[in-house]
């Protein structure tokens, strides 16, 4: 899934302004460079003449600001370095420790937007890429999944 696409499925989720957005990414990085115009653009349309296209960079932190601001700072004040690059796999786990989600959670999410998951499907999305029995998350797993969290979430 683009970049621009998960962003604009968590601010719907979420109800966020496009000034949130930036507080949540510079919440985690105040050195990265965004404002509420950049973000428009991210939201656009892929047809519109403004479309810019989401940077990994962005979308990144835009997910670690979401664990930040649901979960709170890690207790000993530590941070993560950012990944490089975003993936279907990376923006799941990031938003299972948002949400705090466990095995059950994410069944019950996958199976409520209609893809449900065995027990060894849902576990390979969430190993490292280089283990035997990972499996990349496809387009449809990752949008059925936000359209879940998302009718969780706003019901």
């Amino acid at each position: 899934m683009i970049n621009n696409d998960v962003l604009r499925s968590l601010r719907y989720m979420f109800d966020l302004s496009n000034g949130k957005v930036v507080e949540i990414i510079q919440a985690v990085d105040p050195a990265f460079a965004v404002d509420e115009a950049i973000v428009n653009d991210w939201l656009r349309e892929e047809e519109h003449p403004l479309f810019v296209a989401c940077p990994d960079a962005a979308l990144v932190r835009f997910l670690d600001g979401l664990i930040l601001l649901r979960r709170g700072p890690s207790p000993d004040g530590s941070r993560r370095p950012f990944e490089k690059q975003s993936s279907n796999n990376l923006v799941l786990k990031k938003l299972r420790v948002a949400f705090n989600l466990k095995d059950d959670d994410m069944h019950a999410i996958f199976e409520d937007a209609g893809l449900p998951l065995s027990k060894p499907e849902l576990s390979a999305l969430f190993r490292d890429p280089g283990h035997k029995n990972y499996r990349e998350a496809g387009d449809q797993a990752l949008r059925n999944f936000l359209k879940g969290l998302t009718a969780r979430l706003r019901d």
